[in-house]
């Protein structure tokens, strides 16, 4: 390891600085998270853009490299050597945590230059012996080094900037060292500090997440995908917190310095991999293992987590998740570990560090005593997810973060595979219709949609990038490549998919590369298509939104038209396929399943699709398709008869996309809502989750539009009738709810019962969940079963007052189990309090009380409230400087939160709200929800038509019903 790392007096100076600089640069550091210019003249600030000497002046607006976002092509990393000491105590000179580090970078020059760009943001370089932020000396004895003319940062941009007297010399090797300090901040960004209680005593993590622009945060780095490295990773740490990082541990041992009797410990190398994907921590947590075919597996948590168990269920599928991916990419594990491990603070779900991936403690901590079949069932497909990254993502990587579809989009569908395996008897798979399918849709169906591949030169800035965190690539990606791989079958897909990974390991691939793969495997394989791979997918990646297609069983016809919730909205984006789409057809007339179908042009005819007598047609089986299938009046008509009459001859994922499909097609004014409508009077007939789900789901948006009107009561009226059967279904079947349903999905489908039977005012399930509530408030012991808990706590907390309010409170607060936290945040915004509720928003402004992980989520749950969606949005608008800013803009939660407030708007007031919102903030932006503002103003427009055309009919129809 290090090679090259100590080559030369003014180098060796790099690796002192954790032994004697500490003090100067922490005194230092004060003064630049002061915002004053450092005065020390070993330092420069990071703040100011200062510079070692004057930096060329340029005109404004600059052409120069380093206001490009991009990196210049000019040099290549081959490995770093990466030094930190994270402090896990608070500095009392500088009220700061801090980390101090050294870097060793060895680069090739691959064209001519007299500059180095190299990024950095938000770290305080030390002078070095040269006067500059960065020495650079050649590796090859025989080539000079030039020197550094002048050195600054370009804070904009994120670089550290080094102009040479001379030029580097094309296909030579060369050494950039730097000594840097950075906070230790709980941004959840980079390189950062989490803390947790434990027996009374904080504690702190030091944690990372790099992904997507952080790395930098950390470390100078090439911080772009393409430019792998390998990484030679050193953590300082104190005396009985253990280190962890991608690589295993090569020597750990004593290492005093400044009188501190620290650790030293050293990785071994990692595999040739992408800066977003590197991790180090420092904690002091319990770990439990296990080995499979010589891969090491770790849980790692706090300790009391561990010793209560909460980490067996995670290390028990673990293994065979890895073996299956193993078997499905026919390619062994590329490392000789895999540590996960679960975070106290963490911004995203989790993170697919190769070799440390990290969770949020509720993905991946289980507790059988307080967590629900949801919550097992969340652990399982999230490890899925990360695990099937271990090859697709990083054995092989995107090339630029415009393909992010590809990397997420594969994992969220083969997350899928991976939990099947791991837990046969859910039938996890269908799930994927409701997850991601439906759920996708409704942001796809906008016009302000976006198409799965942007242009590589439209994603530059961060928040560019992480904007790109959204539906459209997790769950538009998933859906589409489920697609292609049931129409190639898994057996092609697969072959493809193993060809590609054995050509681009240890390398960077575009989606082209996939599809151009899986195009040999068609060829190979003699499957019979209507297109190529390429051309068929291009029409599904490079245009935004999908096509309804159309069948009419009375002339056979069938065609398509781009699905737009609003029709009269303005589609301004262009298609290059002027949206049409290559669209497979999986079909069944009456009982019998039909041989697949192509439409591959704006329409055709079909006479096969002709009926006569009580024939009809369903099509999309098993919404393998993504898209939406419309129907004439009498094939729709007939397949409503038959969901009344004899409703399990229709396949129960397609009795849920029957419900979806319509709702959504009146939605767009293609059928009637009445029609739409009528597909949920078979419900009270209906025992399958799946179908209930979609319908839910659906008529939440009714709960949205109407729960302020006079369609309230009579819509309350008709589900409380359509909900009754079932919730008298699950009270026989669990004994009066003493126990809990066998199936997965009929504890999912419990849940519907109850929630929906209280939501609509049935006494005798507000009974029910207030008595439970109560209970456990006068005895202190908490027996209601982890499946109910996040209902009955909502229920019982909105019918009651403040005293039930501050026992979950109370609760939430002592809760050390993330899963049992997690329902009671969720549940104490249900309060129709306005006091209560306007004090809970308060509470998310404070890290101290709300995690800052959670203070986005618990807005948009006040906001799901009729009573607090108000409040929430007055919050935010009053807020919004400073949650920007605080919760940080490259946040990928920011979307979900516009989203979030803004879902009920229905009326004009509001859009000119939300449009004033929207100018008002122009300058402080919007981050990674700046798309989201849009989708909201355009959802907002098409509530307000919808309301305007619908509303007596609705109402008229739920009188009757």
């Amino acid at each position: 390891m290090g090679k090259g790392f100590f080559i030369s007096k003014a180098v060796g100076i790099v690796a002192i600085i954790l032994c004697v600089g500490a003090v100067a640069v922490i005194i230092a550091l004060s003064v630049v998270y002061s915002q004053e210019k450092a005065k020390n003249n070993n330092q420069v600030s990071p703040t100011d853009g200062g510079s070692t000497s004057n930096p060329p002046v340029t005109p404004s607006p600059s052409n120069e490299p380093w206001d490009k976002y991009r990196l210049p092509k000019s040099l290549v990393p081959d490995h770093y050597n990466v030094t930190l000491w994270p402090r896990l105590t608070l500095d009392a000179t500088t009220e700061l945590y801090i980390f101090t580090g050294d870097s060793s970078v060895e680069f090739e020059c691959a064209e001519e230059t007299d500059l180095i760009l190299i990024h950095s943001n938000k770290l305080n370089y030390t002078k070095l012996e040269n006067g500059h932020l960065a020495m650079l000396t050649s590796v090859n004895s025989g080539v000079k080094a030039p020197s550094i003319k002048y050195s600054w940062l370009q804070n904009v941009t994120q670089y550290l900037v080094l102009q040479l007297n001379g030029k580097l010399s094309k296909d030579h090797r060369y050494h950039l060292v730097t000594q840097f300090t950075g906070e230790l901040a709980d941004d959840l960004g980079g390189f950062y500090r989490s803390e947790y209680m434990e027996d009374g005593v904080k504690k702190v993590v030091a944690t990372t997440q790099m992904q997507p622009t952080d790395a930098r945060k950390a470390f100078p780095c090439f911080d772009e995908p393409a430019m792998k490295a390998i990484f030679y990773i050193t953590l300082i740490h104190d005396r009985g917190t253990v280190a962890l990082s991608n690589g295993e541990v090569k020597d750990s041992s004593n290492f005093p310095i400044e009188g501190h009797n620290v650790q030293k410990t050293i990785f071994e190398p990692t595999q040739k991999m992408s800066t977003y994907l590197l991790a180090f921590i420092v904690s002091d947590f319990a770990f439990i293992n296990n080995t499979i075919d010589g891969v090491l597996i770790r849980i790692f948590a706090r300790k009391p987590a561990i010793a209560a168990g909460q980490g067996e269920y995670a290390l028990n599928k673990t293994g065979p998740i890895l073996k299956f991916f193993e078997k499905y990419y026919n390619t062994s594990y590329p490392l000789p570990k895999s540590d996960q491990i679960a975070l106290p603070d963490f911004n995203a779900g989790a993170m697919e560090n190769w070799g440390l991936i990290t969770y949020r403690e509720t993905a991946l901590l289980y507790d059988e005593a307080y967590s629900s079949n949801s919550n097992k069932e969340r652990i399982a497909t999230i490890i899925a997810h990360e695990l099937a990254h271990m090859w697709f993502g990083n054995l092989v990587t995107l090339r630029w973060w415009n393909d992010l579809w590809l990397n997420e989009g594969f994992a969220s569908y083969v997350e899928y595979l991976g939990a099947h395996e791991a837990e046969p008897d859910w039938n996890v798979k269908d799930l994927i219709v409701l997850s991601d399918v439906h759920r996708v849709f409704a942001v796809d169906a906008l016009a302000s949609s976006h198409p799965l591949s942007s242009r590589e030169e439209d994603i530059q800035k961060p928040a560019q990038i992480s904007e790109l965190f959204d539906a459209i690539s997790y769950s538009k990606g998933a859906s589409v490549l489920r697609m292609l791989s049931d129409f190639l079958t898994e057996e092609v897909f697969t072959m493809g998919l193993q060809t590609y990974l054995g050509k681009f390991a240890f390398g960077n691939a575009a989606y082209t590369d996939l599809l151009n793969h899986l195009q040999m495997a068609v060829i190979a394989n003699g499957i019979q298509l209507p297109d190529t791979v390429p051309n068929i997918m291009s029409t599904w990646i490079l245009q935004m939104g999908f096509p309804v297609v159309t069948i009419n069983t009375t002339t056979g016809v069938v065609s398509q038209q781009h699905f737009l919730l609003d029709p009269d909205s303005e589609v301004t984006a262009v298609s290059p396929f002027n949206y049409e789409w290559i669209v497979p057809i999986k079909w069944m007339k009456t009982e019998v399943v039909q041989e697949p179908q192509w439409l591959t042009d704006k329409s055709a005819t079909n006479n096969e699709m002709k009926l006569s007598g009580a024939d009809w047609v369903l099509a999309n089986l098993d919404v393998v398709g993504y898209y939406r299938v419309n129907y004439d009046t009498d094939n729709w008509n007939r397949l409503v008869v038959k969901l009344r009459t004899d409703h399990e001859l229709i396949p129960v994922i397609n009795r849920a996309q029957l419900v979806d499909d319509a709702f959504n097609l009146a939605r767009a004014k293609i059928i009637s809502t009445v029609l739409a409508l009528e597909t949920t009077q078979y419900l009270n007939n209906e025992r399958d989750y799946m179908p209930w789900e979609s319908a839910l789901s659906n008529l939440d948006f009714f709960y949205l539009m109407f729960d302020r009107s006079k369609v309230y009561g009579p819509m309350q009226d008709y589900l409380r009738k359509q909900v009754t059967p079932l919730f008298e279904y699950y009270k026989n079947m669990t004994l009066n709810w003493s126990k809990v349903p066998d199936g997965h999905m009929d504890q999912y489908n419990q849940v519907n019962a109850i929630s929906l039977a209280c939501r609509t005012g049935l006494e005798e399930c507000q009974t029910l969940a207030k008595s439970l509530f109560s209970q456990w408030m006068n005895t202190n012991v908490n027996q209601i079963h982890p499946n109910l808990r996040s209902t009955v706590y909502c229920n019982a907390i909105a019918a009651g007052g403040a005293k039930e309010w501050e026992f979950a409170w109370s609760q939430f607060v002592k809760a050390t189990i993330a899963t049992e936290a997690e329902k009671l945040r969720s549940a104490l915004a249900c309060t129709k309090e306005s006091w209560l509720l306007n004090r809970y928003l308060e509470y998310t402004l404070d890290p101290n009380i709300i995690r800052k992980q959670d203070a986005t989520s618990t807005i948009v749950y006040i906001a799901n409230n009729v009573a607090g969606q108000p409040l929430a949005w007055d919050f935010v608008r009053a807020r919004w400087s400073y949650i920007f800013t605080e919760y940080g803009g490259g946040s990928f939660s920011f979307s979900n939160l516009i989203n979030g407030v803004t879902k009920r708007f229905s009326t004009d007031f509001e859009l000119q709200q939300l449009k004033q919102f929207k100018a008002d903030n122009s300058v402080v932006g919007f981050g990674s929800g700046t798309l989201a503002v849009d989708q909201s103003i355009e959802r907002t427009i098409s509530n307000m038509k919808w309301i305007s055309e619908n509303q007596e009919n609705v109402l008229n129809w739920f009188k009757a019903a």
